[in-house]
């Protein structure tokens, strides 16, 4: 994949333009709830110029941006977001704008899919791009959709690169391989393992981490293990070889936190050095949450809550109770 440099600030005349535009341009390709983009800034800017000026820019950084050529957002957002850009204009009485009605006419008859690209752009201005699916819940897995849990986790790697520095990564439900990939394109660590167990998303997975231009051949060196936690090996623990262990929204159902606390217990059990092991979890249901500490205290693992604010690098909701916990015997 030809990394796409985005620069929503190039052209433009005033810091709250830059600004706008960029909010705009990361919320259109991760695809955010229409509600949380900054459509009020647009309206004032349209009322006092009654220009169309600020839209034919924002149009360019997302639907006539060569990423969404390359990545587009699904076919219903993207004609959603089309529909919106234009009921604020034309409410605003600026004059019609020829290229924003030929991006709708592109939509407007075009199928929806069940599948559709997210991409989430990292501070540097390369956007990690991945194949999703359009339900949050398909195929009988969870896992073919970035959840919050997952972001937080690389927004947190991003403010604390130095902690993945030459070290082997091991994964556990990777799902479609957002925190992974932002880590490999991040930080400077010697090799990254991806696993899950579903068929459809291990498929999924290996599509976006090549997708992303990563391989066993470059650096860091990434690979994807078939894992079922109540399965795993010694000898595939063992192969693996990894200081850090890392998981995000994997404490959501009762029936699993089980084996993932008995695979957390070997990990660490058997390891000659101990790995630094990292949990990051949205807190949907206090009781789950709850058990799986327990289980963790039953099997001999403590652990201590990181705290402290991360930088906001990708949009989702932030009023989720999110909690990230490093474990140790």
């Amino acid at each position: 994949m030809d990394h796409v440099q985005l620069n929503p600030a190039a052209h433009m005349e005033t810091f709250n333009n830059s600004e706008v535009l960029r909010n705009f341009q990361v919320s259109f390709f991760a695809m955010s709830r229409l509600v949380t983009f900054p459509w009020t800034f647009l309206e004032n800017e349209l009322e006092s110029n009654k220009s169309s000026d600020l839209i034919s820019d924002i149009l360019k950084q997302t639907c006539l941006h060569p990423l969404c050529r390359e990545f587009p957002p699904s076919v219903r957002f993207r004609r959603l977001f089309l529909s919106e850009l234009i009921k604020r204009q034309e409410a605003a009485g600026c004059d019609p704008l020829d290229e924003l009605y030929d991006a709708l006419a592109e939509v407007v008859g075009a199928a929806d899919t069940t599948e559709c690209y997210k991409s989430y752009i990292l501070p540097g201005g390369d956007a990690v791009s991945l194949l999703e699916n359009v339900a949050q819940i398909s195929e009988g897995t969870t896992g073919l959709v970035t959840w919050e849990a997952a972001l937080y986790l690389a927004e947190w790697a991003l403010d604390h690169r130095h902690t993945f520095t030459g070290r082997t990564v091991l994964e556990l439900g990777s799902g479609v391989g957002l925190t992974g990939v932002t880590i490999c394109r991040s930080c400077r660590l010697n090799r990254f393992v991806f696993s899950d167990c579903h068929p459809s998303v291990l498929q999924k997975l290996r599509n976006n981490i090549q997708l992303n231009g990563l391989t066993d051949q470059t650096s860091p060196a990434v690979s994807v293990e078939e894992m079922d936690w109540t399965a795993a090996t010694e000898e595939q623990l063992k192969r693996i070889g990894a200081d850090t262990i890392i998981a995000a929204d994997v404490v959501y159902d009762p029936d699993i936190v089980g084996s993932l606390v008995k695979l957390l217990s070997r990990i660490l059990k058997s390891a000659q050095v101990l790995p630094e092991v990292l949990i990051c979890s949205t807190i949907r249901n206090q009781e789950t949450y709850s058990g799986f500490k327990q289980q963790l205290e039953k099997a001999g693992i403590s652990h201590r809550v990181i705290t402290g604010p991360v930088s906001h690098v990708f949009p989702y909701s932030r009023g989720s109770a999110i909690e990230m916990i490093e474990l140790y015997t």
